[in-house]
């Protein structure tokens, strides 16, 4: 089968998407604090700031990845996560591997 536009495969997360992901996600809690926070030298939750909120994640977990553009078998995608970001990876190669995509199983 060839990969190609628009098709949904499975991304598989390396540790260093994991540490990105996680590094940039925070929670309800963190955020209301900030936002509460009255104090001059602590930071404040910028007004109108995109938080990103959800589970942490590890790697070698899979992830639905729309493509998004594909060279034979090399593909860059948005990875759709649990949570209510999303991470873009590109020059992804298929295999079983962290960092590369396949085909999800067949349900029979």
């Amino acid at each position: 089968m060839q990969v190609t536009v628009g098709r949904i495969v499975h991304y598989i997360l390396s540790e260093t998407d994991a540490e990105q992901i996680n590094r940039r996600r925070t929670s309800r809690k963190d955020i209301a604090e900030r936002i509460n926070n009255n104090e001059p030298n602590n930071i404040m939750w910028p007004e109108g700031a995109q938080a990103h909120i959800g589970w942490a994640v590890l790697p070698g977990e899979v992830f639905p990845m729309i493509v998004t553009k594909a060279t034979e078998s090399i593909v860059n995608g948005q990875v759709f996560l649990d949570g209510n970001d999303c991470l873009w990876v590109v020059g992804i190669t298929q295999g079983l591997a962290h960092s590369q995509w396949q085909w999800p199983p067949r349900v029979v």
